[in-house]
């Protein structure tokens, strides 16, 4: 869609609470927001056939993206797709298995391996990604911003080296410590492929991007600095910082990282995420106003009741303060059995009660 034609966005309350500009009230998404937990979610994924069909469909990807905007207020769409593309674009050839989740055909466990992957053309390997951005954007009409996502090279490479899910990481740890060169190797082929990845997604209509770091929290403190947050800023050094003549935002988000936070907020995205682990008027404190901060309700509240849900969103809230660079989320994804009308009282509660 040529940019003289896309319609003037109608909300950007979101965009503008990721730069610290006013808002009248916070504004509110959720992580996994489109999903398991919603039942036309279920029913168009039974359509589709299955999960890698249904990222590859972009009519259909669109419409479970646009879901929860029908039954919700949310202040932004995101994607519908997998942080698991890029390996899969790699040649590492990726499959799901009922009930075990996400697997490899082949892994990296060497420097040959690292040598063999396929640096993927993101606009024609990942065209499927590419039209389901286009799709969702000139779907959404300018009702809200469409956020573009990826995974973090580190968190790519804990699937990559490990062959599937992990609750260790020793094969990959181990190549840390015995081989770290061919780690780094392995990372910074990865940061190259995101930084093209986003701004392609960019370049086709995602108005801000989301680096999910789901596995950064497993390291030390030095091992999180040398092989997860150095290319985090290297990709957020290479994105493209605006387009459609508006600023593109960047958000970062380590599962249990807070600790790293300080450094975290020095990379120059312009928004941290955080896990429920903490409390956000702490870390407002500890960034003093550098960043805008994400967050950062546990999703278990979510199977309280109404009046349970409504008082912890005041909390949250509260313990950020007054002031603005407040994006409302869960502190990770929305549960897959949470009633879907409890997400409802979740969003209206974050708007009514922090009306400016």
């Amino acid at each position: 869609m040529p940019e003289d034609t896309l319609p003037e966005l109608k909300n950007d309350r979101f965009l503008r609470a990721l730069q610290r500009q006013p808002v009248d009230m916070t504004p509110v998404w959720m992580m996994r927001q489109a999903g398991r937990y919603l039942p036309e979610y279920r029913e168009t994924r039974a359509k589709a056939g299955d999960f890698m069909s249904l990222c590859k469909n972009a009519e259909l990807a669109c419409e479970v993206t646009l879901q929860p905007l029908e039954r919700y207020d949310l202040d932004a769409a995101i994607l519908f797709s997998d942080i698991l593309t890029i390996p899969d674009a790699m040649g590492l050839g990726l499959y799901f298995e009922t009930g075990e989740g996400p697997k490899f055909k082949k892994t990296v466990r060497s420097a040959a391996d690292v040598e063999a992957l396929i640096q993927p053309d993101v606009s024609v390997d990942l065209d499927y990604v590419m039209n389901a951005v286009k799709t969702i954007r000139s779907a959404l009409g300018g009702r809200v911003p469409l956020i573009g996502f990826s995974g973090s090279p580190w968190t790519l490479a804990t699937y990559m080296v490990e062959g599937g899910s992990s609750k260790d990481f020793r094969i990959l740890k181990r190549m840390m410590y015995q081989e770290p060169e061919v780690l780094h190797a392995l990372l910074d082929k990865l940061a190259d492929c995101v930084i093209n990845y986003l701004n392609e997604q960019i370049r086709c209509g995602a108005q801000a991007v989301q680096i999910f770091d789901t596995w950064g929290g497993a390291l030390s403190t030095p091992s999180y600095q040398a092989f997860s947050l150095q290319y985090m800023e290297k990709i957020v050094a290479g994105l493209i910082k605006e387009h459609e003549g508006r600023a593109v935002p960047s958000i970062v988000f380590t599962k249990n990282g807070a600790q790293w936070i300080e450094k975290i907020a020095n990379i120059g995205a312009d928004c941290v995420g955080l896990d429920w682990t903490v409390e956000i008027g702490d870390i407002r404190e500890r960034v003093g106003g550098k960043v805008a901060l994400q967050g950062n309700m546990d999703p278990s509240a979510l199977y309280g009741s109404e009046s349970s849900i409504r008082q912890e969103v005041k909390r949250v809230l509260d313990s950020y303060g007054d002031g603005d660079g407040h994006v409302f989320n869960l502190g990770h994804g929305i549960h897959l059995d949470v009633p879907p009308e409890n997400a409802k009282i979740f969003v209206d509660a974050v708007h009514e009660l922090s009306a400016r």
